[in-house]
């Protein structure tokens, strides 16, 4: 019996936000490769712009140039390390980069299969529309202090809202020797919407917000450009990045 062939199409969008000078924010995507990532980058100066950029494009050139015959799971763990040691060596060139890094959500896919991965509090969601009544489901888990202490019942959600330490991620590259991303494997159906999202997004918006502007059914440029406008309006107080990616029969 004949598996019908799956198509991707994406689209993303960054932007400065309303408060921040800079944008430290990175994507990069290579649909032919099924390759998508976002980046928020962290440290002084330009720091945390340069650890985004690294991480995406050290990401891109391991899992762009990897063996296909190799599980894509395996491959994706091998490129999250390969961005760490890159961060870790250029900050290392520097006293102005010493402490730099970055979160990462990615989404990998092959035919029907996915897998998303992240370290940090960027976030992936996926939006199933081929069945009725599906909503906005998240799929990574933030490495976060509050969101931990969510999770272990110690904080309430708006608790952690309004805490001092919201900002403080517990995992991230470039911090540390070692790092290891979750890892969530996934089956895709036509019509499925993934958005990969840094915190600049998803501090200003609600989930159920999120899941109105992507349920109208706009190209997929125009939902970002709408996502990214909603949260400037909702205040814009970080960089805001939103990667689209739908799953096409």
């Amino acid at each position: 019996m004949a598996t019908a062939v799956v198509h991707y199409a994406a689209a993303a969008l960054t932007d400065r936000g309303r408060k921040r000078p800079s944008n430290e924010d990175a994507f990069g995507y290579s649909v032919e490769h099924g390759v998508f990532l976002v980046c928020d980058g962290m440290g002084g100066a330009a720091a945390g712009e340069i650890a985004s950029s690294v991480a995406v494009d050290e990401m891109l050139r391991v899992l762009t140039g990897r063996d296909p015959g190799k599980p894509l799971a395996a491959e994706a763990e091998k490129a999250v390390a390969a961005a760490n040691q890159a961060i870790l060596s250029r900050a290392k060139r520097s006293n102005k980069l010493t402490g730099m890094g970055t979160t990462l959500v990615a989404l990998l896919v092959e035919e029907r299969r996915a897998w998303m991965l992240n370290v940090g509090d960027s976030r992936g969601y996926r939006l199933r529309n081929s069945r009725p009544g599906s909503h906005l489901e998240q799929i990574t888990l933030d490495h976060s202090l509050v969101e931990e202490q969510v999770r272990m019942g110690r904080m309430d959600r708006a608790e952690a809202l309004r805490s001092p330490l919201r900002n403080v991620i517990t995992r991230a590259l470039g911090t540390q020797g070692c790092v290891t991303p979750d890892v969530f494997e996934l089956e895709t159906e036509p019509g499925d919407i993934f958005l990969l999202c840094s915190d600049g997004l998803t501090r200003e918006l609600s989930d159920s917000l999120i899941e109105s502007l992507l349920s109208a059914g706009a190209p997929l440029e125009e939902l970002c450009t709408r996502l990214v406008a909603a949260a400037n309006q909702a205040g814009g107080h970080d960089n805001i990045t939103s990667l689209l990616v739908r799953v096409e029969a």
